[in-house]
Parts: C-alpha cells; sequence; structure tokens
C-alpha cells in the first residue's frame, strides 16, 4: 500500500457518507429491500468515486472508454462478494447471538459488506482499473523520439 490508498480512503469516507446515507433512507426511510437499497447507494457512490478515484486518488492518464469498463466491472465484482459475503456474516451474527435484533441484521451486514467492498475495491482499481501503463524500455543504442 502506498499513498494513494490514503487518497483511496479519503474519497471512500465521502463516497461511503454518501452512499451509506442513500442505503439508510431507502432502507428505513423508503422501506426498499437490502439488495436494491445496497446497489442504489453504490451506484450513486460509484459514480462520484470513478471521478475522484481516477483524478486524485490514482491520477491516471487513461482514456475514459479503457477505464470506465473496467471500473464498473471490478465495482459490480466487488459489491456482489463484499455485500453477498456481509449479508451472510450478518445472518450468521444473528443467528451466533439469539438477543441480536432481527431488524439490525441488514445494518450489520451493511458494514461489514462496506469494510469488505473498501478493501476489494482499492485492489481492483489499483491492479487493474487504474493501472499505470509499465515503461517503455528502450535497447541499447535506440534513441528516444
Amino acid at each position: 500500500m502506498d499513498k494513494s490508498f490514503l487518497r483511496f480512503l479519503l474519497v471512500g469516507v465521502f463516497n461511503t457518507i454518501v452512499g451509506l446515507g442513500v442505503i439508510a433512507l431507502l432502507l428505513h426511510v423508503a422501506g426498499i429491500g437490502y439488495w436494491a437499497s445496497t446497489f442504489i447507494g453504490n451506484a450513486i457512490g460509484a459514480l462520484v468515486s470513478y471521478v475522484l478515484n481516477k483524478t486524485f486518488t490514482f491520477r491516471s492518464k487513461a482514456k475514459v472508454a479503457g477505464s470506465l469498463w473496467k471500473f464498473l466491472l471490478v465495482t459490480l465484482a466487488c459489491y456482489g462478494l463484499s455485500y453477498g459475503l456481509g449479508l451472510g456474516l450478518g445472518q450468521w451474527l444473528a443467528a451466533l447471538f439469539p438477543r441480536f435484533p432481527d431488524n439490525r441484521i441488514h445494518d450489520a451486514a451493511t458494514l461489514i459488506g462496506t469494510g469488505l467492498y473498501t478493501v476489494t475495491n482499492y485492489l481492483g482499481h489499483k491492479y487493474f482499473s487504474f493501472r499505470a501503463a509499465p515503461p517503455v524500455r528502450r535497447q541499447a543504442g535506440e534513441s528516444s523520439p
């Protein structure tokens, strides 16, 4: 991990506030289910995340056409993996602790999923979505353009 991880975390704090705020509103105010709420909240955060991570976190020069599909692929894969595991772990915690309130299982799952999502998302974007192009190696005696 390097300085980009700190920048990623700063962007992530902002995205988390936005995403979790939307998720909480959808779950608790609008009464929308877990998967739809977490998907919509993360989709909104992802739009902001793409711009900030491309320009600020990884300072990527990659073209939008080349990096956006990778960003979306990583984001969707991390979403399914992280929030699926989060839901499973939230349900496991509820079974392990019988006094765990049923109405808080999705809140616990969301928090667990968010932590997993942060780590998997960083690694996916650093090493796939916004990976820097390797430096061009020149042969001995080759002149630069």
